[in-house]
């Protein structure tokens, strides 16, 4: 015997990480040069050189028991300061290493506090275009998931539809900004709509509705677009984040949760947080991980590589009829598909061996993401297939 709804989970997989895989059983077949993946979002350009060094002086300089030992379930507190300085230092409010609890990336951030938000008959509200996971996270802890549908001119909030998908069991709202899949980010005005839709529709209802900011693009951000931070516009904000993009470490599932004072019952939340945690076996963090971003907060990405990818794929395919909106961050576009559906075209288009993601699990079945972090090779070399695709639809 074993559970259906985790059978179900795992026999049908994320769609990303399947053309993800088929792309890399295709390339031996017919050589990778020859397979443009546009599937995952796999950060293609190195970490900062401090991040290295970090690393090695930390191998060469520190007590292995300590280095690799556990830490507090929350973090070490090194670490815990140096994170709280920085975004104090961004924020322009006060963030203490209390309010910080260090997770295995965004992913157990994300459901940590969403299963500390489980209370009986819980909802928890996404916006499409979102982040296929966020189902899974969420109704894995027992929540109900109440997808909002996309403004499809803008893919900002639509804050005048977002009312009739509130009740007395809202919980929560996730906010993804810069937003995977569509490289929107939600400016100030449209937040700030949102804060005071929800700020009324907290008194209302009698209890808290907090925003659960998923933020592991927040540096990935061009031609000066600003990124607004999220708490100090609504207070009740509980930010997730992971370096995964910003410090190119994917693979080292490092990042944290934030829960700042001025949220409701903080501490208890905190609390909550860190029980929730406990029950999904997080212990605590990678303890060389922790220790590397402690050294590394100040870090920002070389974003060159992926702003000529973005603006040159852009602008190919919108000069071919392609429809999309420019992205301001994160690296990828979200593409309207021709003909309609997303997944014929992404099947037609596999088997040109041109790897896009259908739009089905973002919430938007007519349109198919593209991932920008590959290499320029590729964006070359994968423009005659659109032509071609295009062509045929």
């Amino acid at each position: 015997m074993f559970s259906q709804s985790m059978y179900q989970l795992g026999a049908k997989r994320s769609c990303i990480r399947e053309l993800f895989e088929y792309g890399l059983r295709q390339a031996k077949v017919v050589g990778p040069e020859n397979v443009f993946d546009f599937s995952i979002g796999n950060p293609s350009i190195p970490s900062p050189p401090a991040v290295g060094e970090a690393f090695t002086s930390l191998l060469i300089q520190e007590d292995p028991l300590t280095l690799h030992g556990y830490t507090p379930a929350s973090g070490c507190e090194e670490a815990r300061q140096a994170v709280a300085e920085d975004l104090t230092c961004r924020s322009g409010m006060t963030i203490r290493p209390q309010n910080l609890f260090f997770t295995c990336g965004a992913a157990p951030a994300l459901i940590s506090v969403i299963r500390a938000l489980g209370v009986e008959e819980a909802e928890v509200v996404a916006f499409a275009p979102y982040f296929p996971e966020y189902r899974p996270f969420v109704e894995s802890c027992g929540v109900r998931f109440v997808a909002v549908p996309a403004d499809r001119e803008t893919f900002l909030l639509p804050i005048g539809e977002l009312e009739a998908y509130l009740t007395p069991h809202t919980q929560a709202l996730i906010v993804n900004s810069p937003n995977n899949p569509s490289g929107v980010i939600y400016p100030r005005e449209n937040l700030q709509a949102l804060s005071e839709l929800l700020e009324r529709k907290s008194r209302e209802y009698g209890h808290p509705i907090y925003i659960i900011s998923d933020e592991p693009y927040r540096e990935l951000v061009y031609d000066g677009a600003e990124v607004p931070f999220l708490p100090a516009i609504y207070p009740n904000t509980v930010i997730c984040y992971s370096w995964s993009k910003s410090l190119s470490l994917p693979g080292e599932r490092i990042g944290y949760v934030c829960v700042p004072d001025c949220a409701a019952d903080s501490e208890e939340l905190f609390s909550a947080v860190a029980g929730a945690a406990r029950t999904t076996g997080h212990v605590c963090a990678p303890s060389l991980q922790q220790w590397v971003v402690g050294l590394c907060t100040a870090q920002r990405p070389d974003l060159e590589a992926y702003d000529r990818n973005r603006k040159d794929l852009y602008e190919g395919l919108t000069e071919m009829g392609y429809r999309c909106v420019r992205p301001q961050g994160a690296f990828y576009l979200f593409v309207q598909a021709p003909g309609g559906s997303a997944q014929a075209f992404s099947d037609r288009a596999k088997e040109k061996n041109l790897l896009v993601v259908p739009g089905d699990d973002f919430g938007c079945p007519d349109y198919f993401r593209l991932s920008t972090c590959v290499a320029h090779e590729t964006i070359v070399g994968s423009l005659p297939i659109f032509r071609e695709l295009i062509a045929e639809f």
